[in-house]
C-alpha cells in the first residue's frame, strides 16, 4: 500500500503547538512519521517507489476537528408543534441525518458527539458509517431528550392533543422513571444520554428554572453510568451546574451562569463544556438584537458568557466546539463559523480554539488516545488546509481551502496533486495563493 508523504508543511499539532517545515507520513490508517523536512527521508525510513509525495510549501496540516454538540436530524420548519423537524416521520429524519453527517465530514469534522436525536436514528447512523454504507464522522450516538413533563423542550404538541406516541422526547417523572428512560435509550443504542436540566439558552423555559429534582438527576446519571454510557445536560444556571457536577455529569452543554466558582469546580472535575454561543447570537441578530423580554434575557446570557469564557479557557476548563445547527435561522453546513465567532467576537486565541476543536474534541469523543493530535502512531484523521488557520481561522470556513480530508488514512476529499505513479510523477506542484 502506498504511503502519503506530505512535505514542507506547517503542522498545527492539536496540543497548542505548531511546527514549521515538517514532513508528515501517512502509512495505512495511521501517522507513521512526523519530522523536520531536513531529515525527513531519514525519519521516514527513506522514500519508497510507490510513495505519493506532496510538497505543501507551507500549507497547513492539522488534526480532523470534532463537533461535540451535533443534531443530525435538526431542520427548522418554523414554530411549534414541529420545531427543528423532530416530529417529522422517521424516514424523513433519517434522510436528513445522512445528508448532514456527510456535510459535517466534508467540512473537516472527522468526529461528532451527538446531542440528541429521536427514534434511535443516531445509533443507526453510527452503524451505517462504521460499515461504510454512508459517509460521515466517527459518531457517538445520543438519546432522545429526557426530562420532566412540561420541561422547556416539552413543546412537541399542545397538551389538549393528548398525543400518546413517543416522539422526540422521553418525558419522565420521579427517579424510577428516569432510570427506566435511561435504560430504554441505552437499549436502543444510545452511548450518550441527553438531559434537559434547566430551561434557558434558546428554549422557551426560563434559565432560572431547574427542570428536575436532585433525586431525578442523580438517578439518571447513576443509571447511565451503570450501563457504561455518559450523560450530557442542557444547563443554563449556576446552581444546576454545580449540582450536576456533584452527581458526576459527563458533559455540560452551554453552561450559562458560569462564574469563577464554577470554573474552579470544572477544572477540578475535568468536565468538558460546550458553550455553543453561536446559535443564540445568530438568533438574537435575526430578531433585531433585543427589545423583547426573552431576547433581552438572551442578550444578557451571551454577554455574560463572552465575559467569563476567556477566564475559563485560561484556567484550563476543557472547552469544545458544537452548536444547534439546524435550529431557527441557523442552517446546517457552515460549521467552521463557530471557530471564527470565538476568535473574533469572544477574543479567544485562534490556537486555543483549534485545540478545542481537535485534542479536546477527540477526548470528548472518547478517542483521545488515538485521535486529536498529529502524533506518530495515531489514526490519520487529518486536514490539509491551503492557508494558516492560526493566522486567520476563517480559512476553515472556505470549502475550497480544504485540500484534503483524511479519515483513518483514507482520502475522503482529495484536491492534492496527482498520484506519483501517473505520468506527472516528479512534477513540481505549486499551491494556490
Amino acid at each position: 500500500m502506498s504511503r502519503l508523504v506530505l512535505t514542507g508543511a506547517r503542522v498545527v499539532v492539536g496540543d497548542g503547538t505548531v511546527r514549521d517545515a515538517t514532513t508528515v507520513v501517512v502509512d495505512g490508517e495511521r501517522i507513521a512519521a512526523v519530522g523536520p523536512d531536513a531529515d525527513g527521508t531519514t525519519s521516514i525510513g527513506g522514500p519508497r517507489p510507490d510513495d505519493r509525495a506532496v510538497a505543501l510549501a507551507g500549507r497547513t496540516i492539522m488534526p480532523g476537528m470534532v463537533n461535540c454538540h451535533f443534531h443530525a436530524t435538526y431542520h427548522n420548519l418554523g414554530a411549534a408543534p414541529a420545531p427543528f423537524g423532530l416530529e417529522e416521520p422517521m424516514a424523513m429524519q433519517v434522510v436528513r441525518a445522512v445528508r448532514n453527517l456527510e456535510r459535517l465530514l466534508l467540512a473537516g469534522f472527522t468526529g461528532a458527539v451527538s446531542a440528541g436525536a429521536p427514534f434511535a436514528i443516531d445509533a443507526s447512523m453510527k452503524a451505517a458509517i462504521d460499515r461504510r454504507l454512508i459517509r460521515g464522522p466517527r459518531l457517538v450516538p445520543c438519546s432522545r431528550d429526557i426530562s420532566t413533563t412540561g420541561h422547556a423542550g416539552d413543546t412537541s404538541f399542545p397538551a389538549h392533543w393528548e398525543v400518546g406516541a413517543l416522539g422526540a422526547i422521553r418525558r419522565s417523572d420521579g427517579p424510577d422513571e428516569f432510570r427506566r428512560s435511561v435504560r430504554l435509550e441505552v437499549k436502543e443504542g444510545a452511548e450518550m444520554i441527553k438531559l434537559f436540566v434547566t430551561g434557558g439558552h434558546g428554549t422557551v423555559g426560563p434559565r432560572e428554572r431547574t427542570e428536575l429534582t436532585a433525586d431525578e438527576l442523580a438517578a439518571a446519571i447513576e443509571a447511565a453510568h451503570q450501563r457504561g454510557v455518559r450523560v450530557r445536560g442542557h444547563i443554563a444556571n449556576k446552581e444546576a451546574l454545580l449540582l450536576a457536577l456533584e452527581f458526576g455529569i459527563d458533559i455540560v452543554d452551554h453552561g450559562d451562569g458560569m462564574d469563577h466558582e464554577c470554573i474552579e469546580r470544572l477544572v477540578a472535575t475535568g468536565t468538558p463544556v460546550v458553550p455553543s454561543m453561536l446559535f443564540p447570537a445568530r438568533f438574537l441578530a435575526s430578531m433585531g438584537g433585543g427589545g423583547l423580554g426573552f431576547t433581552d434575557d438572551m442578550r444578557h446570557d451571551i454577554d455574560a458568557m463572552a465575559a467569563i469564557l476567556p477566564a475559563a479557557n485560561a484556567a484550563g476548563v476543557r472547552l469544545v466546539l458544537g452548536d444547534d445547527y439546524g435550529a431557527v435561522n441557523f442552517p446546517h453546513g457552515p460549521y467552521a463559523d463557530e471557530l471564527a465567532y470565538y476568535v473574533e467576537e469572544v477574543g479567544i486565541p485562534a490556537l486555543d480554539v483549534l485545540t478545542w476543536a481537535t485534542r479536546n474534541g477527540a477526548e470528548v469523543l472518547g478517542r483521545g488516545d488515538e485521535l486529536g493530535t498529529v502524533t506518530v502512531g495515531k489514526l490519520a484523521d487529518l486536514l490539509v488546509v491551503d492557508g494558516d488557520p492560526v493566522a486567520d481561522v476563517n480559512v476553515l470556513r472556505d470549502a475550497d481551502a480544504l485540500l484534503a480530508v483524511l479519515q483513518g488514512g483514507r482520502l475522503v476529499t482529495d484536491r492534492l496533486p496527482p498520484d506519483p505513479t501517473t505520468s506527472t510523477r516528479g512534477a513540481t506542484w505549486t499551491p494556490s495563493t
